[in-house]
């Protein structure tokens, strides 16, 4: 009677070792997911955010950058991801109220809201940098420009970002941001090409043209005669020398009122027959307001009429004499000049042309591929014989005021290049002309925000909670762990014979 009355008592004993032992491999099983799952889930994105506003001459454009807070090389990896068009013109036709200019602003801002998170706004910096349109107006009247300027800073201050300044960056620090921007976006400085038809053993020289000025930089070997075009980078752990210079009045707008007041000086009636617009194409030109440009201000004459009717005739080759007179190639004192007695060295490599550059080559279907100098010239030419009313009907719903210069624009460009810089038709295919490259703007602000990050402390990296040499030691001590209860297990309740009473 008292046998079955032990093994009942065994098997109750087993049942409790059994219940205890479950419950520790569970808690075990259920530390070793915890502890794998926390070690290697996906990290959050660590990501700092920038703002720069471009107040050019025609227009502002709002962008929008992000970057991670662990930097390479001390400079940060820079992505647009946002970008607003003010509306109306640059801030610089505020002159009459300038405090519209900063109103102006301010949907773009609220914009700019709604893509960075709201925890991080009041540590996102803004920045405003004006360009050719105030440098003349700073020119002609520094008073209004102050205002403006105060008026935009007033605007930006108030916003929930973190204003660092609005000012007039100068025609070099345009050239030079502009240069960084399309190297960045090329992958010169992480040496790979980001366009297949854009192969470059080193940087890439870049043309910026603008409404007001146009800006000509690259990296070159020569000696500089002239320090003032020459600027020192150091970007991805590498430093660069380049030249740059900005010519002030040879944006595509001043170019154009440059041609128009040398071609009005010596007529003696109110009409204007214009080889530079398309046949059939009339415009009511004011000479007060072509004559307030501090450009072409000291070219008035007390006997210019108020008004003049232009009428086209969509002649290229004297559209082109009329275009070559604005550059003045008859003095030089260094070894070397591009125009205007501007010192500037042999051209070196590949170069991207970008803004009114690309935007007029582009209507001009002549920006996907490379195409030869005489194909360009013929384009061009082609363009400007058409009468005006076959231009309107097949460039569909082009704002008149571009429709109707891109003749003059085409034959611009075109003398610019090869008259002012030097690109012949052996250098030509080296100019590839660059809109959005990855869906970042080649201009000069993405060049800046890269630039500024260098004045931004980088973070550490973000890692796991744990150490590598922890997570390998937790994994390893729960592994073992779980072994030795199933080896109790084992030794419980399949007890081996030498372990049995009696059994030596």
């Amino acid at each position: 009677m008292e046998e079955p009355k032990v093994a009942k008592q065994k098997k109750t004993w087993n049942r409790k070792v059994l219940f205890i032992l479950g419950v520790f491999f569970t808690l075990g099983i259920i530390a070793l997911i915890v502890v794998a799952v926390v070690q290697n889930r996906p990290l959050p994105k660590n990501l700092k955010y920038g703002i720069v506003l471009d107040a050019g001459s025609s227009h502002t454009s709002l962008y929008v950058y992000h970057w991670p807070a662990e930097k390479e090389n001390d400079t940060g990896v820079v992505e647009q991801v946002a970008e607003c068009k003010v509306a109306g013109n640059g801030i610089s036709s505020y002159y009459l109220r300038p405090v519209d200019a900063g109103r102006s602003l301010q949907y773009c801002i609220r914009k700019a809201q709604e893509v960075i998170p709201a925890s991080q706004q009041k540590e996102t910096p803004v920045y405003l940098g004006a360009t050719a349109g105030m440098r003349l107006l700073r020119r002609s009247n520094p008073v209004v420009a102050d205002q403006v300027l105060t008026s935009v800073a007033n605007t930006l201050r108030s916003s929930p970002f973190d204003f660092q300044g609005a000012r007039i960056i100068s025609g070099q620090e345009e050239g030079a941001y502009g240069w960084i921007t399309i190297n960045y976006l090329l992958g010169n400085f992480n040496q790979y090409s980001a366009l297949p038809f854009f192969r470059s053993a080193g940087t890439s020289g870049a043309l910026d043209l603008g409404g007001a000025s146009t800006q000509i930089t690259f990296e070159s070997n020569e000696s500089t005669e002239s320090e003032d075009n020459t600027l020192h980078f150091r970007l991805y752990g590498r430093s660069y020398n380049v030249y740059t210079h900005s010519f002030l009045c040879y944006g595509k707008d001043q170019a154009l009122r440059l041609r128009l007041a040398n071609s009005i000086m010596n007529i003696q009636n109110i009409s204007l027959l214009d080889p530079c617009f398309n046949s059939g194409y009339t415009r009511n030109l004011n000479t007060s307001d072509l004559y307030s440009s501090p450009c072409v201000s000291d070219q008035r004459t007390p006997t210019s009429p108020p008004s003049i009717q232009i009428e086209g005739t969509g002649d290229y080759n004297l559209c082109k004499q009329n275009v070559r007179e604005i550059f003045n190639l008859s003095h030089c004192s260094y070894s070397r000049c591009s125009f205007n007695g501007v010192f500037q060295p042999a051209l070196q490599g590949e170069f991207g042309a970008f803004s009114a550059f690309f935007f007029v080559m582009d209507f001009l279907k002549l920006s996907k591929d490379k195409f030869s100098l005489e194909t360009v010239k013929e384009t061009v030419e082609r363009h400007c014989a058409k009468p005006w009313s076959e231009v309107k009907r097949e460039s569909g719903k082009v704002k008149e005021k571009y429709l109707s210069e891109y003749c003059f624009s085409g034959v611009y460009i075109l003398t610019l290049l090869e008259l002012g810089y030097g690109f012949n038709s052996s250098i030509w295919k080296d100019i590839t002309f660059l809109g959005k490259i990855h869906g970042s703007d080649a201009g000069w602000t993405l060049g800046y925000m890269l630039n500024l990050t260098n004045m931004i402390p980088s973070e550490l990296h973000l890692s796991p909670p744990l150490s590598h040499v922890g997570y390998v030691g937790l994994m390893v001590f729960f592994s073992v762990f779980l072994l030795l209860i199933l080896l109790t297990c084992w030794l419980c309740f399949r007890k081996p014979k030498c372990l049995q009473k009696g059994i030596i």
